[in-house]
């Protein structure tokens, strides 16, 4: 089961699990639409292919939560 990170990587903008817009790898590093744009679809901590992610809706969220953990440091 997907992680379901809450922000993206590279600038800390919130990404909700149940909206559209965000980006990740198979290893679920994950970036929001405006920071994965200009990365020609290519992970730059792995490598790996960048794709959309699902998303979960809250009533699934109830019995499978995203993940609190933030990923962005400053």
């Amino acid at each position: 089961m997907l992680d379901m990170r809450p922000d993206c990587e590279r600038c800390g903008k919130d990404l909700p699990a149940e909206r559209a817009g965000a980006f990740i790898c198979s290893f679920e590093c994950t970036f929001c639409a405006e920071c994965s744009g200009g990365l020609n679809d290519i992970c730059p901590n792995c490598g790996g292919e960048l794709m959309d992610r699902p998303t979960r809706g809250k009533k699934l969220q109830d019995e499978y939560p995203a993940s609190t953990d933030r990923k962005f440091r400053e």
